[in-house]
This record gives C-alpha cells, sequence and structure tokens, in this order.
C-alpha cells in the first residue's frame, strides 16, 4: 500500500516544527514514503512556507503545496482528503498533533483491514479519554482487541481509503442540513461552519457507519490556539504510544464489545439486556433528550417513567455496571411506554467524584480561585 502523509498547515510555525519532528522520528516500512505539506494562504504565513521548504523529509518524497487564496479549514482538509482517490489511501494531521512512532504501521494495517467494510468510514490514530460534550472522563470497554469503534470521526489525526472518503463526499454534495437532527449531539451541530468534522459525524450517525480507533493513541493534541482554539488547551493530551508493533489484532463491528455512538455511548447493551438494537436508547451521561414513546431506556436522568430496574455507578467504564449487574440507583432501566412519576433525585456531588476520582475541598477551592481569576482577565481584555 502507498499512503501518503499529508500535514494541514496554516499560520502556527513552533507546532509545523514540532510535528515534521515527530514524523521524521516515526518507524516506516521503507523509505519510499510521500510526504505532502500543504498550507493555506492567509497573506502572512510566508514564515511557515520557509519551515515547510526548509525541513529535510528522511523516508521519501517531499511536497509542499501552498495555496493560492484561501480555503479556510473546511475546504482545505476536504482538498487534503481528496489526495487519497490518488493512492491507496491517506493520512491526515493537523499542525498542533505530534506522533507516535508506530503511527503509520497502525494507519497501514486499519486501512488494510477497513477495504470492503462498508461500517467503517475511517480509521483515527487519536484514542478519546474525554466526553467533548461534557468534560467527563471516558474509556472504551476493553475486550482484548487493538481497537474500537466510534461514531464519531476524528480530526486529530485521521486516515481514509479511497472509497471511505468519496462516500462521504457524495453525501456531502448533496447539501446536508443536520442544524435540527436530534441524533446528532447539540454540542456537534453548534460547531462553527468552519468545521468540516460536524459534516462527517453527521454523515456517521445518518449511515450508520463508524470510525475504527485505536485503543492506545498514536497522535496527541497539543491544543495549540488556532482557527478553532483562542489559546493553549491541554484537556485533550493524551499517552501515546512508544512501543513498536507492526501487526494489531482487530475485531469487526459484530465481535466488538467496545461500540460506541456519537454521544459517547455504548451500542452493545441491548445485548446484556436481551434486545434489539433498535428497542434500547442508552443515555449514561444524560445528554439525550429526546425519547420515543416505546422501547427502553437506560440513562441517570430521573424521568417519569416505570423504573424496570435500577444499577449503580462503580464500575469503569460506566456500561460495566449494566453489563456486570451491579446494584445501586444511579442508573434507570426505564419502560418508556409506561408513564410514572418517580421521586429519586441525583446525586451530583457522588457522579463529579466518579468522575475526577479525587478532589479535595483545598483542590477545589485553589481551581475556583484560579477559574475565576482567569475569567476576569479575559472580560478585561475583551473590553480593552
Amino acid at each position: 500500500m502507498v499512503v501518503p502523509i499529508v500535514v494541514v498547515a496554516f499560520n502556527r510555525v513552533h507546532s509545523l516544527e514540532r510535528l515534521l519532528y515527530s514524523l521524521n522520528m516515526a518507524d516506516y516500512p521503507n523509505n519510499s514514503i510521500p510526504l505532502i505539506i500543504s498550507i493555506d494562504n492567509n497573506g502572512k504565513n510566508r514564515d511557515v512556507l520557509e519551515v515547510a521548504n526548509k525541513f529535510k523529509w528522511r523516508h521519501g518524497t517531499k511536497k509542499v503545496k501552498y495555496q493560492e487564496t484561501n480555503l479556510g479549514l473546511r475546504k482545505h482538509v476536504l482538498q487534503c482528503g481528496a489526495i487519497a482517490r490518488d493512492y491507496d489511501g491517506v493520512i491526515i494531521l493537523e499542525d498542533d498533533l505530534y506522533v507516535s512512532e508506530n503511527f503509520y504501521h497502525f494507519a497501514r494495517a486499519g486501512l488494510s483491514f477497513s477495504k470492503a467494510k462498508e461500517y467503517i468510514g475511517g480509521i483515527s490514530l487519536y484514542n478519546h479519554q474525554l466526553n467533548v460534550h461534557n468534560s467527563f472522563a471516558f474509556s472504551p470497554l476493553e475486550d482484548g482487541y487493538d481497537n474500537w469503534y466510534f461514531q464519531f470521526a476524528s480530526s486529530w489525526g485521521q486516515a481514509w481509503t479511497n472509497d471511505q472518503f468519496d462516500n462521504f463526499v457524495t453525501w456531502y454534495n448533496n447539501a446536508p442540513k443536520i442544524d435540527k437532527e436530534k441524533k446528532i449531539p447539540s454540542y456537534v451541530r453548534s460547531w462553527s461552519e468552519k468545521s468540516w468534522l460536524k459534516y462527517f459525524i453527521a454523515y456517521l450517525v445518518e449511515k450508520d457507519k463508524y470510525f475504527l480507533y485505536p485503543k492506545i493513541s498514536l497522535t496527541t493534541n497539543f491544543g495549540d490556539s488556532g482557527t478553532h482554539m483562542n489559546e493553549v488547551d491541554s484537556a485533550f493530551q493524551v499517552p501515546l504510544y512508544f512501543g513498536r508493533k507492526k501487526t494489531f489484532e482487530f475485531s469487526d463491528l459484530n465481535s466488538s464489545l467496545a461500540v460506541y455512538d456519537a454521544f459517547y455511548e455504548s451500542n452493545i447493551l441491548h445485548r446484556v439486556l436481551n434486545l434489539e438494537k433498535d428497542q434500547l436508547i442508552v443515555d449514561l451521561y444524560g445528554e439525550k433528550d429526546s425519547f420515543p414513546e416505546k422501547g427502553f431506556l437506560i440513562s441517570k436522568q430521573i424521568l417519569n417513567y416505570n423504573i424496570e430496574k435500577t444499577f449503580g455507578r462503580f464500575l469503569r467504564p460506566m456500561e460495566a455496571n449494566i453489563i456486570e449487574n451491579i446494584q445501586g440507583r444511579d442508573f434507570f432501566y426505564y419502560d418508556l411506554s409506561k408513564k410514572r412519576e418517580n421521586p429519586f433525585k441525583q446525586h451530583k456531588l457522588k457522579e463529579m467524584l466518579f468522575h475526577l476520582r479525587k478532589l479535595s475541598h483545598r483542590r477545589s477551592y485553589e481551581i475556583f480561585l484560579a477559574m475565576s481569576k482567569n475569567r476576569i482577565e479575559n472580560k478585561l481584555k475583551i473590553k480593552r
């Protein structure tokens, strides 16, 4: 397989230098790896172009593309993705990433495995450890494989085969309307129109496809200030894979126990409860707000439906409590066809400490003061 690495750059000189360094230090199957550095034009970023031109790529050919006009992030990334049509696939890396030395082997293995599997819409090199909808901790269920499935496209290191990218573009060119689609998280729908990612997530949801994700991340995100970031944010830094491995054991969708929808909710709990997939809605994080008039729901929310069973919140990840039938009153298994008023109350502090693990009074006070100070300073900057 010939799979080029495409670096998407704009106006972050240091970020680009850091990423290119990590790419040179990575391990590759040969020294014929195409590297394409695509730089969007803003009229003031010739220094970025200079870094790209001077960079010595040790593992194959290098090509630098400086766009004639400003494309914007969405159009720029989609243009870079289209490079897949000229090869066996493509790896896309935005400039604020850093790669594991093993990233290329995982990407190629994922692309090869995903061919002819219609349920796979792309390969992620990043592994989420934070639910972006609510900033709670997240980890996929460990089922013994090197991958998990997520109905959420990746923008922090991704790979596509020709077919995967073309299938998305065909859908995208029909001008999809996603603003009111409740199956797409409201947080995603609120993203700027500069985001290509919101459309790819909508595509996965509508077509019932998934990205194949690694259990251990092959990229990490520095959160440098840029198009979507006003200041440096380390929240999405994750542990990198520092081993060297060239073969991977991937699950298919039916054998995997680590399958998640766009809300970071498990998509396999219907098997545990002996239901059909479309009979159960899973809402352990409590982010969903639209339910049918029949079927079943597992949620942390206190709702006025008949409670068939309750579960505790002790095991991690949270769905393990339902799989192992852990007793407690943190999650409620509702029959949506039966109305009933429920007297229970949510234990906010207990839930927060479950996700944070430990937070002392002193540390919580220090965080409150620091965040308050930062907020006041930012407001003063805006006024100036």
